[in-house]
């Protein structure tokens, strides 16, 4: 091949290493453009066919390598529906084609990204900084349940948290074994128990009120809801109606704080809460009350379950001789407005609400393809599907994803600028060898002169 194979492959050298540059170029542009995945330079070697003892070292082939494996370092974002992938896997996106009546129509082809700057947008949908689309699974928020089995552009509602009504009261106290009730006196046996026809009935009138309360010990109250979300306070008392084992209890609640007279004012919960000799409950056997409804002020709430569990309820001594709370909650709210949403650990967009409740509303997968680095780039830090990647496979998100948090791009500045120190360099020698072929052609003309 002599002197026009070397400027061949000298020219073929230069068209490699600016192809380099043009990368590294790339690279360095895009080193604060969140989630970019850089695109590195591999080298390849064009060897003639020639027999042995000939052979060339031949000219060079630049080639493209995708980086879309390697991660960039996750920072930390005050906006609560940025996440970022810790690990492998994608986002999936759609991208919108146009709009009907002020919604967006959306292509049907779907795209894979890291970015995830994602924000919602005047129509509730979470769309990212270069106008891509957030897919996932809706939730039901009253079951936290996913429904359906494909993905959707997912879109998230301002509307009112649902009320919810109560069906269980989670109940952890330890019952005092000797109740300072203030009818207790040291020296009267059994004074501090509740007895009596008058106060151990189903019922307690209002004008035996004080004989009620000089004989029990506070509980404590807890606020239930109806079916409409209203508010329902319940106020528990309890008296200890037996020393022998099983030693005995009795609950009741304020059902009407209005009564006068002979009129009902507190209602027995249960007569029948026992306990051994070591101070664990004994009955109810489960630890569930089942099924209560409670009246209070002519408001009467569904069947509630009061749920003690298995050591949730106890009769240890207490030097106070008063009941310990530990524990008392339940599991209704009345209505919420919606207020922000965010995405939680696993990838759970949670909406919060006016009334406390945190709830979920979808569920964000992830995409993996058997060969990450052969999809194809797009703009706006997409890539899309092609033959050798593979089919997309939908994961769940795990703790990948993590929310207030976006990655940034995997470009270094200071690798792109040792890259870019070396491509000058190699650019210049291969500039060097056109010279000096050139100037051996001349001289190879000046033999004829």
């Amino acid at each position: 091949m002599g002197i026009f194979g070397a400027m061949t492959t000298a020219i073929s050298g230069l068209t490699a290493q600016s192809f380099a540059l043009e990368n590294i170029s790339g690279n360095i542009a895009n080193s604060r453009t969140t989630g970019f995945k850089r695109v590195d330079t591999s080298f390849a070697d064009l060897v003639p066919d020639l027999p042995p003892k000939r052979e060339l070292s031949g000219s060079v082939g630049a080639f493209s390598r995708n980086t879309a494996t390697v991660q960039g370092d996750i920072q930390a974002s005050q906006i609560g529906t940025h996440i970022a992938i810790s690990g492998e896997g994608f986002f999936a996106v759609r991208e919108r084609t146009g709009e009907v009546e002020g919604q967006p129509v959306f292509a049907g082809a779907e795209m894979y990204t890291r970015r995830g700057d994602f924000e919602l947008d005047r129509n509730g949908y979470l769309v990212n900084g270069t106008g891509y689309y957030l897919m996932g699974y809706p939730v039901n928020p009253l079951t936290g349940a996913v429904t359906g089995s494909a993905i959707q552009v997912l879109r998230i509602s301002p509307n009112n948290l649902p009320a919810r009504a109560t069906n269980e009261i989670e109940y952890n106290v330890n019952l005092p074994k000797y109740p300072l009730t203030n009818n207790a006196s040291p020296t009267v046996p059994g004074s501090e128990l509740l007895t009596g026809p008058l106060y151990t009935g189903a019922t307690v009138a209002a004008v035996d009120e004080n004989g009620f309360l000089d004989r029990t010990i506070a509980g404590q109250s807890v606020t239930v809801y109806d079916a409409a979300g209203s508010p329902v306070n319940v106020q528990i008392r309890w008296g200890k109606t037996t020393n022998t084992s099983p030693e005995t209890w009795s609950a009741y609640y304020l059902s009407d704080s209005a009564a006068t007279g002979p009129a009902p004012k507190w209602t027995r919960i249960s007569n029948t809460v026992q306990f051994n000799a070591s101070g664990q409950l004994t009955s109810p056997a489960t630890g569930i009350i089942p099924a209560f409804a409670f009246t209070v002020n002519g408001v009467t709430t569904p069947a509630i379950d009061i749920n003690f569990g298995t050591i949730g309820l106890t009769q240890f001594a207490d030097p106070n001789g008063q009941l310990v709370p530990n524990r008392i909650s339940q599991n209704g709210y009345p209505t919420g407005k919606f207020q922000r949403v965010q995405v939680g650990e696993g990838g759970r967009v949670m909406g919060s609400y006016s009334n406390g409740q945190t709830v979920p509303l979808a569920q964000i997968p992830l995409v993996q393809f058997p060969a990450d680095n052969l999809l194809k780039r797009g703009d706006g830090g997409i890539f899309e599907q092609t033959l050798e990647s593979g089919q997309p496979l939908l994961i769940d998100a795990g703790r990948n994803i993590l929310g207030g948090s976006l990655e940034a791009s995997n470009s270094d500045i200071a690798d792109e600028f040792s890259k870019m120190i070396i491509t000058q360099q190699a650019y210049s020698a291969n500039t060097r060898v056109v010279s000096t072929a050139q100037t051996m052609l001349q001289d190879v003309i000046n033999i004829i002169r």
